[in-house]
């Protein structure tokens, strides 16, 4: 048996599903907060969902300040974030839900979401590490004098691998170690002793969560971008795809260069090779040659003449 279908004044509107919070009636300020967000997901092209996970608030306001213009940052909570995506009628955005956790934030921009997300990667600070980060990198120590005074410092630097000894009332560290490896968990010791040294192997900034595209109607995830990172591995990925072209003979305005200075090498080559031909001589030059050459025929016999000359002589004067 089929069940009636109810009227569509069944339907709760936008306004009432803003007041239905688990039955209770929602406090005026959320209202405005969820107003907010639809407005503004509605006149703007990119909405990038941002973790703000260990960001201190004077990081906050200076990356903030710094993107003024360009883009607008509200902090709001899950539920509320929630609530205003389900008062828009876009089918894409719903899978934005999904990325939501804690201690996330929002930036509405105009901007492609691949630049903004760089734009706050460029923005990350430094930061000293805590027990339980893990390494962005692996963290050395170099040898050098410290500012540290003989003490309870010694043994802690010992701990982590550093060679030490006193100079001039200071310690100084006298052979460098990897105190801790890219990925791994850095432990408080590590910590103690970073901190110590005021090395500050962590970046603290907005780290970008995943995206929407209106015009696209889509969602992006993983969209954290590195640039430096991404133009090595561009730099890699054309090195590799010049070495293919080249090795096929593929001829391209980046290959032709290489082409022709192998083509010109190759033909010095085969040009050390071949015997040399003699070039032809001029009339004027073969004159000069033949008479050279009579010269030096005359030269000959009156050389042969003086020394048949010579024996003769010797010959009489040895008989008389």
């Amino acid at each position: 048996m089929n069940e009636e279908k109810g009227d569509k004044s069944d339907i709760p509107t936008n306004s009432q599903k803003l007041n239905q919070v688990k039955g209770a009636t929602v406090p005026e300020y959320k209202k405005e907060i969820v107003k907010e967000l639809v407005e503004k997901i509605k006149s703007h092209e990119t909405l990038l969902l941002v973790s703000t996970k260990g960001l201190p608030s004077s990081q906050y306001q200076k990356i903030k300040k710094g993107l003024r213009g360009k883009a607008d940052v509200l902090i709001a909570k899950k539920s509320l974030i929630t609530r205003a995506i389900d008062m828009i009628e876009k089918g894409a955005l719903q899978n934005l839900k999904k990325e939501i956790g804690a201690n996330v934030a929002l930036f509405f921009s105009n901007i492609d979401a691949f630049e903004l997300s760089g734009l706050l990667s460029e923005n990350q600070s430094s930061a000293k590490a805590k027990a339980g980060d893990i390494a962005p990198e692996d963290i050395k120590v170099e040898p050098g004098l410290t500012e540290l005074i003989p003490g309870p410092a010694i043994s802690e630097l010992s701990n982590v691998g550093l060679k030490v000894a006193v100079e001039n009332g200071k310690l100084a560290i006298k052979q460098g170690a990897t105190i801790v490896k890219e990925g791994e968990e850095i432990n408080e010791n590590v910590a103690g002793v970073m901190a110590k040294l005021n090395i500050e192997p962590m970046k603290v900034g907005f780290i970008p969560l995943a995206a929407y595209d209106a015009k696209e109607d889509k969602v992006y995830v993983g969209i954290k971008i590195d640039k430096e990172a991404a133009l090595e591995e561009l730099r890699e990925a054309i090195g590799k795809g010049f070495g293919f072209a080249v090795g096929v003979n593929y001829t391209t305005t980046e290959t032709v260069n290489f082409f022709i200075s192998k083509a010109g090498l190759e033909a010095k080559a085969l040009e050390s090779l071949s015997p040399k031909e003699e070039t032809p001589k001029s009339e004027e030059e073969t004159k000069e040659s033949l008479e050279k050459e009579d010269s030096e025929e005359v030269k000959t016999e009156e050389k042969k003449e003086e020394v048949k000359e010579d024996i003769q002589n010797s010959g009489k004067e040895e008989a008389n």
